[in-house]
């Protein structure tokens, strides 16, 4: 796994701001690049920085978004106190700031040219931070996202000819935007494991939402109870990705690694610990290898411990993709310490591990149906794998 990286990064991504107090600060992705940075995983002779990032055009956003929306988001771009429920803008969670048409763009931009870098074959693996606003719908904002740049990228790649794009997110939130808008085309797969709709937003996700009449069995969601962590997590992400991929068999897998899974993140209630996380990123990888040739694109997405919890998974997340894991036990170094101290007046986390060695049980050592992390992962399995010739049971039960 030595391929060469592409990262994107410029400055001019943190435009996307919703404001102070906001939980999606664009603080979160510059210290990720200051710490991946600070281990010189920046310098590495793999990593190739992708910069500048220029705005995607009206006409690629209009390929899975409304030209109403569209027209609704540049008006509020310069009016401070524009309202628009019906279209998200002016919201709690989307409120309008100077600039925010092209600053959403920008960030579509960015996980474009990590997908374009991906499929002209200039590099291997890609990955853009700043990416994975997987919420935006067709035609309204939702939940601190305007622009759905996955979406974006993965129009772009069906229409240069991608016979099939895999798209997985684990995100604590379903990844309900991506799969509204390829809901019914069986070109792709969108996966997503996070908490149950029961217990958080944006309430979609249930495994009986398996694609559109002619896509059936193209998206699969697995919905975890809260208090859901590690070893329940990376149980489930075995115990249903890796099967789909094999069947789908993508020409190019996309992740969504929002970290808002964490047992530290406020707005979601999983127990999932940067160790979990880091050895989910190690299996996507690989996956994206076995599955995908290699064609790997990792983006952000969720996660509001800004300082103990994205800045170390994030860093682990670009290590993975250079193929140079950074070692747990790993001290998070002392210029990283220094900045934030100097910059939020907090102490940075010691080490790059939660101290955890979480592993995930595989199902054939036994299956549990009154299990209630069992009993999600079934469910789904035998939602969306009788679509794929796939047998939903497993073979060995308690």
């Amino acid at each position: 796994m030595g391929e060469q990286v592409g990262i994107v990064w410029d400055e001019r991504l943190a435009e996307y701001d919703f404001g102070p107090g906001h939980p999606l600060a664009p603080i979160r992705v510059q210290l990720a690049m200051r710490l991946a940075a600070d281990f010189g995983l920046l310098d590495s002779t793999r990593a190739h920085i992708i910069t500048p990032v220029e705005p995607v055009s009206d006409e690629l956003l209009l390929s899975v978004h409304e030209q109403a929306y569209v027209d609704a988001v540049i008006r509020a771009s310069s009016d401070p106190h524009f309202y628009d429920q019906a279209r998200g803008l002016g919201t709690e969670d989307d409120p309008v700031f100077t600039g925010m048409h092209q600053a959403s763009a920008r960030v579509a931009g960015a996980t474009l040219a990590a997908v374009r870098a991906v499929h002209t074959g200039e590099f291997g693996h890609a990955v853009n931070l700043a990416g994975g606003l997987h919420h935006a719908l067709p035609g309204a904002a939702e939940g601190f996202c305007v622009y759905n740049d996955i979406g974006v990228a993965i129009a772009w790649l069906l229409d240069q000819g991608v016979e099939r794009v895999a798209y997985v997110d684990v995100d604590v939130h379903h990844g309900d935007g991506v799969q509204a808008m390829f809901w019914n085309d069986p070109r792709v797969l969108t996966i997503s494991i996070h908490e149950s709709p029961a217990t958080l937003f944006p309430g979609t996700g249930w495994p009986s939402e398996v694609g559109g009449p002619d896509a059936l069995g193209t998206a699969a969601n697995v919905a975890l109870p809260a208090g859901t962590g590690d070893q329940g997590w990376l149980r489930a992400l075995h115990s249903v990705v890796p099967d789909l991929l094999q069947a789908f068999a993508p020409t190019v897998l996309i992740t969504q690694h929002g970290v808002d899974t964490h047992f530290e993140d406020p707005l979601a209630h999983l127990l999932v610990s940067v160790d979990g996380q880091r050895m989910a990123f190690e299996a996507l990888h690989r996956w994206g290898h076995r599955y995908a040739d290699g064609q790997w694109v990792a983006l952000g997405g969720g996660g509001y411990e800004w300082v103990d919890v994205v800045p170390r998974a994030w860093t682990h997340l670009i290590a993975e993709a250079l193929g140079t894991p950074i070692p747990p036990e790993s001290e998070v170094p002392q210029a990283f310490h220094d900045y934030v101290l100097e910059a939020l007046g907090r102490q940075a986390p010691g080490r790059m591990t939660d101290g955890r060695q979480p592993w995930p049980r595989p199902l054939e050592q036994g299956f549990d149906p009154a299990d209630p992390v069992d009993a999600a992962i079934l469910a789904t399995r035998e939602a969306v794998f009788p679509h794929h010739g796939l047998q939903a049971e497993p073979d060995l039960w308690f």
